[in-house]
Formats: C-alpha cells, structure tokens, sequence
C-alpha cells in the first residue's frame, strides 16, 4: 500500500482518540473558567482547535519520516504499542484505503463549499453596485473611533439578513439592504458597532483556519462542538466592544432583538452579527450573571475521562505482558512483485520456485537458496531478488525477536 494513504489512514483513526482528549480537556477548562471574561474562554476554544490541528499533522509528519511503527503508534507515545500490537490486527490495507477515500472525498466537498463562499463575498464586496454614501460616511467615522486606521468598506446587499464582515487587507462589511430601510438608523449602528469588533480584531482570519480545520476534521463532534464555542465567545468579545464604544449595552441588546425576527442566512465563512445564540446575548447584555456549575452537563465529561483512563489503564497492563510466541510473518505490503525476466518471457518459460531464506531479528530476508527449482535459472534468480525486498515480523520466543527460517513458493505462469 502507498507509504502515504498508510499513514494518513493511521493519522485519522488515531484522531478519533485524540480528539476525545483535547474535548475532555477543553470541557474541563472551559468548566473551571465558565465566570471569565470571553477572551480567556475564546483562547481556550482557539487552542483547543490548533491542537486539533497540530497533533494529527505532528503524526502523520512522525510516520512519513518512520518515527513510528507499522500499526501508526509513536515509538515512545502516549498509548502502549500493546493497545493496537501489529500482530493483533488483520491486514488494515482496505480498511485504510477506504478511510482515506471517504475522507478526502466529504473534505474536497466541503473545501469546495469554502472556496464558492469566499468567491461569493469577494463578489458582493468588489461590484460597484450596492454602495450607500450616508452609511459609508458613517462606517468610516465609527471605525476611526473604534481605532481602526485601515479604510474600511461597506455593501447593501439583497440576499443576506444580517450583517457580516469579511476580508483580511481590504475589510469590507455586508449589509443587508430591509435593514437599511427597515431598521431605526440607531440600532443598525449599533450592529455596524459589532462588525467594526471583529474587523478590528482580524477575526476574520481566524475564521478562515476555523473552516480549515472543521473541512479537515469533520468527522470528529469534539472539533464542531469546539468550533461552536469559539464562534460564541467570539461573538461575547465583540458584543462587550460594540457596547463600550456605545456607551450603552441596550442598545446593541435591541438591535439583536430586531435581529432575532429575521430568518437568518449563515455565512461561516465571515463573521456575522448573528453568530451564537441571539437570546442569550441579549440576556447577556442586559443582566449578566454569574454562571453555576452544572453537574448534569459534567457527567458525560467523567464518563468520557474514565473510559480515557480505563482503556489506557488496560493497555498499560497489556504492554507489560511478554506477547505470545509466534512464527515469522511476512508484510505483504512490503513485497512488490517479481520482475519477469525478459529472455523467459519470450522464451515463454514457466515454473515453480521453492526458496528457502533466514529471516533476522528485524524482519529483513538473508541467505536465501533454491529448494526447488523451475527448471530455468532465470525464473529461480528473479524469486531469489522478489523475496530479498520484502520484510518480516520476525519470529518471537519469550517476548523476544529471534532468527528464524522460513520458506515460500514462486509460480511462475503467463496466464
């Protein structure tokens, strides 16, 4: 099997374990800090996605450079090599294949979905149609109170029900245009306030590695539930920003309230006022309270920890246990097929080539000779250079790798 699909296969079951881990953690912490203010919570969420990130690419970066071994297991990693012990399994071959394909599959699917978005703002921000003179005048007086030194444009457009703002160089913010007719001036201004927050802080670009990782990692609940709490902390961090600079949270509560009759359109690709849940900003905004504990919701957390510590408890108890005895094996995915030799072919030359080899203590073939031979020297020299590239799990006696002998059959036939 290919080097790469091998080890991207391997990367991926192991993230299902791995982000069980960064979620029960990210739990924990986010529970300890439930009264913080909304940046600690959101560079909790932040690094919990990077983590997501980073420990499956360090993985497959490990197997690629043969940091690891042959079922994807670090050499010295968290897990025993005993969880999941190479003789243990069945060829892992069409299972890994499959894996890979459904996975690049949904994530090709998904990055397309991402790129036709990006294409659709880039769209709506660059067209001369949709500017608004009044409000881009005064867009640009509350970005410089909001200090914020870079022009920052604004759109009205059909199509969206909420604000957005997107770009990284040239900051655009999105209105739609029943909020620009239906709307008290005041209260969109103070929406105008909220999208001015993340344009300030660049959250916008954050948000693009958010859908990279959610494109990558889709399959895994803990990275959505992750991205979901970075989204709302977020959207906290630019509510208590527009509500400073307006001097008053009431506003920017009722300007949400109006919101929360729109049927809202959801762009993940940018930042958008109507991230998170609306009612619960708003209470936020009005009366904000400390948050208790709730045990309820820690109980899937214990249980999701002690099934952790419980399965890494019995692979630590079957990693001091001398595996069984065993004959030598060979890796089939090592071997590549014999070369037919070119005079035999054409001589239309057939047989079967009985070998006798050594296999050492790492697994690699030595001192091969011909038991049995075809009848052509040719045929016999060409399955003396096939069985000299594949490897072996080497025999085993009392936990340790021996030397051992084995033997093995070429047919050759033109069929």
């Amino acid at each position: 099997m290919n080097a790469l699909v091998q080890a991207l296969g391997w990367t991926l079951l192991h993230f299902v374990w791995q982000g069980l881990l960064i979620g029960g953690a990210t739990a924990l912490a986010l529970a300890l800090l439930r009264n913080a203010r909304p940046e600690a919570r959101y560079a909790v969420g932040c690094g919990a996605l990077l983590a997501c990130l980073a420990w499956p690419a360090a993985g497959l970066y490990l197997r690629l450079a043969g940091g690891v071994n042959a079922t994807g297991m670090y050499a010295g990693g968290l897990l025993p090599a005993a969880l999941l012990a190479p003789d243990s399994l069945p060829d892992m071959s069409l299972l890994l294949r499959a894996v890979v394909g459904i996975w690049a599959l949904c994530a090709a699917l998904l990055a397309l979905r991402m790129a036709l978005g990006m294409l659709w703002i880039a769209r709506s921000a660059s067209g001369p149609a949709g500017r608004n003179t009044p409000w881009q005048a005064r867009l640009s007086g509350m970005a410089l109170d909001a200090g914020i030194t870079r022009a920052v444009r604004l759109r009205v457009i059909d199509g969206i029900a909420s604000p957005l703002a997107a770009g990284i160089w040239r900051p655009v913010v999105l209105v739609p245009a029943s909020l620009v007719t239906g709307m008290p001036p005041e209260l969109l201004a103070a929406l105008l306030a909220h999208e001015l927050a993340h344009v300030r802080r660049h959250d916008y670009l954050f948000n693009l590695l958010q859908n990279v990782i959610e494109a990558l990692l889709f399959f895994h609940p803990a990275v959505w539930w992750i991205s979901r709490v970075v989204r709302i902390e977020r959207e906290h961090i630019a509510d208590d920003f527009a509500a400073r600079q307006l001097g008053e949270p009431r506003r920017l509560a009722l300007a949400l309230s109006e919101l929360e009759r729109l049927q809202f359109s959801t762009h993940h690709l940018a930042v958008a006022a109507n991230g998170g849940v609306l009612m619960s900003r708003i209470k936020r905004l009005l009366r904000p309270a400390p948050q208790a504990l709730n045990w309820k919701a820690a109980v899937p957390l214990l249980a999701l920890a002690g099934a952790c510590l419980g399965i890494y408890g019995q692979a630590v108890a079957a990693d001091g246990t001398p595996p069984a005895d065993r004959k030598a094996l060979v890796n089939f995915t090592s071997c590549s097929k014999p070369v037919y030799p070119p005079a035999s072919l054409q001589a239309k030359e057939t047989g079967t080539v009985r070998l006798s080899f050594q296999i050492s203590a790492e697994g690699k073939v030595e001192d091969s000779s011909v038991v049995r031979s075809s009848g052509y020297p040719a045929l016999d020299e060409a399955a003396r250079s096939g069985i000299a590239k594949c490897s072996f799990k080497p025999a085993l006696a009392g936990g340790k790798q021996l030397d051992s002998r084995a033997e093995m059959q070429y047919v050759w036939t033109l069929d």
